[in-house]
């Protein structure tokens, strides 16, 4: 599984590294180092959205207080 950040301005602005920083504590927390992969990228094109996420591919809208909600019910119930 790939989860991909935004980290360009807005969500930068947005709080994307509390969420870059929360799932990379997810993901070790929950031993899922071999199963996700945590990438970043610069814009996504959904700026007004929030901080933009992707899961294989699908998009996401993540605010750093419903990273560990997006967490559950996106990644740990998929793997």
């Amino acid at each position: 599984m790939k989860i991909t950040v935004c980290i360009g301005s807005s969500c930068h602005i947005k709080g994307s590294r509390q969420v870059v920083e929360q799932l990379q504590f997810l993901i070790n927390e929950n031993s899922l180092g071999d199963k996700v992969e945590l990438g970043g990228t610069f814009c996504m094109g959904n700026c007004q959205k929030g901080v933009c996420v992707t899961v294989d591919d699908e998009f996401y809208s993540v605010a750093p207080d419903s990273t560990a909600e997006f967490f559950e019910k996106h990644v740990l119930a998929k793997v």
